[in-house]
């Protein structure tokens, strides 16, 4: 009888854990700052682009045009138009950091990972830099 029960147990706790996988997660604010970025590259809005970029990026492009030419010709524009975007593991730095790993289906459906260094800064959470690599296979 205990061993039916361990595992009954056993077998409740599984379907409970899968079921609270199965949930959408909420985004964290900093991964709602990611997901701004990309809409504003997505819809050519290089304003709101460099918006969400952190004091450095805003200290170094005053004209946010020159902002997102720069995006576009130093390599990244597999994510500046990228077609979808998901996020995958992060890493939080204390209060006011963090690393973010975001899968996106480019231009032409090639697949990338994206590593956003993300820190909190007085206007909210911005982007402090992206390193981003191709990945083998297909978007759809």
């Amino acid at each position: 009888m205990r061993w039916l029960s361990v595992v009954f147990i056993a077998i409740l706790m599984s379907v409970s854990a899968f079921a609270q996988e199965a949930e959408p997660a909420n985004e964290t604010p900093w991964q709602a700052t990611i997901t701004g970025q990309l809409e504003a590259f997505r819809s050519a809005d290089a304003e709101a682009a460099l918006e969400f970029a952190g004091a450095g990026f805003k200290a170094q492009f005053d004209d946010p045009e020159l902002f997102y030419r720069a995006i576009l010709a130093t390599g990244y524009e597999p994510l500046a138009r990228s077609r979808s975007h998901t996020f995958g593991k992060f890493t939080q730095i204390g209060e006011i950091g963090a690393l973010q790993e975001v899968l996106l289906v480019g231009p032409e459906l090639g697949l990338f990972s994206a590593i956003y260094e993300m820190r909190l800064e007085e206007d909210g959470w911005r982007v402090q830099g992206v390193a981003l690599r191709i990945q083998q296979g297909i978007g759809a």
